[in-house]
C-alpha cells in the first residue's frame, strides 16, 4: 500500500498509473484560435493520463503566465480563470505521481524565468539517473521547489541555455545528460518546441488545427480540438514551432526504440493512434489471441471497465461466446481514493464497479482485464461477480504477468508489490477468488505489436530493461521527500 502522511491511498485500488499527458498549441497574432482554450480541451480529453493535477501556461509576446491546481481538469479551470490566461501559444499538463508528492508545487507546467529569457516545460515521464542530477545541481547551490524530476529537466536547460545560441541548441545538450522517459513540450518567449527521449518511451504526436501546429500525448486530443494529426515526434527528435513554421532537429542521440506496451494494453484512450496502430484493433486482437490460447467454456464473457472491455469484445468474437456488460462503472468518481481504513476502501471499489446481476446472475463467466499488479481489485471484482450470482468466474488477463518493476513513468517500483512476483499462475488464481486463471502469452503480445511494426519496451513482463535501471540506492530519488512505499 503507497502511505502519504500516514494515511494510505488506494490508486483506482490497484491498477497501474501513467505519470500524465502534455498538450501544446502555437498560433499567430490575430488568429481565432485561443490557444488556451484549444489547451483546455486537450487536457479535458488526456484526463484519463492524469488525474492529480493539472494546468496550464500562457505565452503573450514574451510574457509566460500560468495557473495550476491540484484536481481535475474541470475543477481547477472555471470561465473567468481561462479568459484571463491569453496569449498566442500555450502548454498544458495532466499530472499523476509517480516521483514527488501529490502537493501543488508538483503540479505542471514548470515556469521559470532565467537570465535569458522566460521557459515553461510539461515533462511525461520518468528519469533514471534524476538523483545524480539533482545531487551535483544541489551540491553547486541549486535550490528546488518540487519535488519532482521535471524540474530537473528545467535547470539543466537553463543550465545549458547560458553558453548556448539558442533554447533549441539548449535543449541538445540537455538531452545529452538525461537518461529515460521523457516526452517534452517546452515553451520559450517565441518558440514551441516538442522532443521525445531516443527510445520513444512515451508517446508524443503532432497535428495541425486551423493551420497551427498542435502537440498531444495522444491522438484523440487532436481529434478533440478539430485537427488533424500529421505524425509522431520520432524517438531523438526536436520539432521548433517559429513563426508558424516547423523545424525539425535530430538530436543526434539514437537508440533501440522501446515504446512502452502497457500504453497499448492500458494506458492509452482506445480512439488514440499509437506509432500508427489504432488502440482498439489492438486490443481486440489481444483478445482474439487471449481466447486462442486459453478458452474457457462458459455463457458470457464479461470486461472490466474500461481497458478490459476491447479485449472482452475480441475475446468473444474469437471465442463464440456472447458478450455481455456484467460490470456497471461510476463515472463520476475519478480514480485516486484516500481510503484510511479497509472497510472504505472496499466501499469505494462497489461505488466503481457494480456488478450487473440480471446479466450474469446463474452464469458462467469470463472475465478479461487489462493486467493484475497487486492482486486486490480482481479479489474484489470476482468476489462481487459472485455475490451477484455468477456460478463460476473465470479470470482472463490480456496482457502476460507483470514480473518487473517499471522505472520509466508508471507507479510500480518494486517487484515485491507485484502478486505475479510471487505467487504462480494456480496461487493467484486462489488468492484472487478465481476457478480458473490465464494470461496472454509474450509470444502472442510480442506477435501482435510485431505484426504492426512497433518495437516496445516489456521490460515488466520480462526483466530486458532497454536502459539500465537505477540501483536500490536510486531509486527513493528524493529522499523522504517522495511517496514512500510500506
Amino acid at each position: 500500500m503507497i502511505m502519504v502522511n500516514n494515511r494510505d491511498i488506494c490508486f483506482e485500488f490497484d491498477k497501474l498509473h501513467e505519470e500524465c499527458g502534455v498538450f501544446g498549441i502555437s498560433t499567430l497574432p490575430g488568429s481565432d484560435i485561443d490557444p488556451v482554450y484549444e489547451t483546455f480541451t486537450g487536457l479535458f480529453s488526456l484526463q484519463h493520463r492524469g488525474q492529480e493535477s493539472c494546468g496550464i501556461a500562457v505565452n503573450d509576446r514574451g510574457v509566460i503566465s500560468y495557473h495550476k491546481d491540484l484536481g481535475l481538469v474541470m475543477d481547477v479551470f472555471h470561465e473567468k480563470l481561462l479568459q484571463r490566461l491569453k496569449g498566442n501559444a500555450a502548454i498544458g499538463h495532466v499530472r499523476y505521481s509517480t516521483t514527488g508528492d501529490s502537493i501543488k508545487e508538483n503540479a505542471q507546467p514548470i515556469v521559470v524565468t532565467h537570465i535569458k529569457g522566460n521557459l515553461a516545460i510539461a515533462h511525461n515521464g520518468n528519469l533514471v539517473n534524476a538523483n545524480e542530477l539533482r545531487h551535483q545541481i544541489e551540491m553547486a547551490g541549486g535550490i528546488f521547489h518540487s519535488s519532482n524530476d521535471s524540474e530537473i529537466i528545467a535547470y539543466i536547460i537553463v543550465q545549458e541555455r547560458l553558453g548556448s545560441k539558442s533554447i533549441e541548441e539548449a535543449l541538445m545538450k540537455a538531452m545529452r545528460r538525461i537518461s529515460g522517459a521523457y516526452s517534452l513540450l517546452i515553451m520559450s518567449p517565441r518558440k514551441l518546441i516538442a522532443a521525445r527521449d531516443p527510445n520513444g518511451f512515451r508517446p508524443l504526436c503532432m497535428g495541425k488545427v486551423a493551420g497551427h501546429y498542435v502537440f498531444a500525448s495522444e491522438s484523440c486530443a487532436i481529434d478533440a480540438v478539430g485537427g488533424e494529426f500529421i505524425r509522431d515526434v520520432s524517438p531523438g527528435e526536436i520539432i521548433v514551432i517559429e513563426n508558424g513554421r516547423m523545424r525539425a532537429l535530430d538530436s543526434g542521440l539514437h537508440a533501440k526504440k522501446a515504446f512502452c506496451s502497457f500504453e497499448f494494453i492500458y494506458f492509452a484512450r482506445p480512439d488514440s493512434i499509437l506509432e500508427g496502430v489504432s488502440v482498439e484493433k489492438v486490443r481486440q486482437e489481444m483478445g482474439r489471441s487471449l481466447a486462442r490460447e486459453n478458452f474457457a467454456d462458459a455463457d458470457i464473457v464479461v470486461g472490466v471497465p474500461d481497458s478490459g472491455i476491447s479485449a472482452a469484445i475480441g475475446y468473444s468474437l474469437e471465442s463464440g461466446i456472447p458478450y455481455g456488460v456484467g460490470l456497471i462503472k461510476n463515472r463520476y468518481i475519478g480514480r485516486t481514493f484516500i481510503q484510511p481504513v479497509q472497510g472504505q476502501r472496499e466501499r469505494a471499489v462497489k461505488l466503481k464497479l457494480n456488478p450487473l446481476s440480471a446479466n450474469i446472475n446463474g452464469k458462467r463467466v469470463v472475465l478479461i482485464d487489462d493486467s493484475i499488479v497487486r492482486g486486490t481489485t480482481s479479489a474484489r471484482i470476482v468476489s462481487a461477480l459472485r455475490e451477484a450470482g455468477a456460478k463460476e468466474v473465470h479470470m482472463r488477463i490480456s496482457s502476460p504477468p507483470f514480473l518487473n518493476a517499471c522505472y520509466f513513468g508508471t507507479d510500480v517500483p518494486d517487484n515485491d508489490a507485484l502478486i505475479a512476483y510471487n505467487n504462480t499462475v494456480d496461487e493467484t488464481a486462489r488468492v484472487i477468488g478465481a476457478d480458473s486463471l490465464a494470461y496472454l502469452s509474450r509470444e502472442a503480445l510480442v506477435s501482435i505489436l510485431g505484426a504492426e511494426g512497433c518495437a516496445v519496451c516489456d521490460a515488466c513482463f520480462t526483466g530486458n530493461y532497454p536502459i539500465a535501471p537505477p540501483s536500490a540506492s536510486e531509486k527513493n530519488i528524493f529522499g523522504n521527500r517522495i511517496i514512500n512505499i510500506v
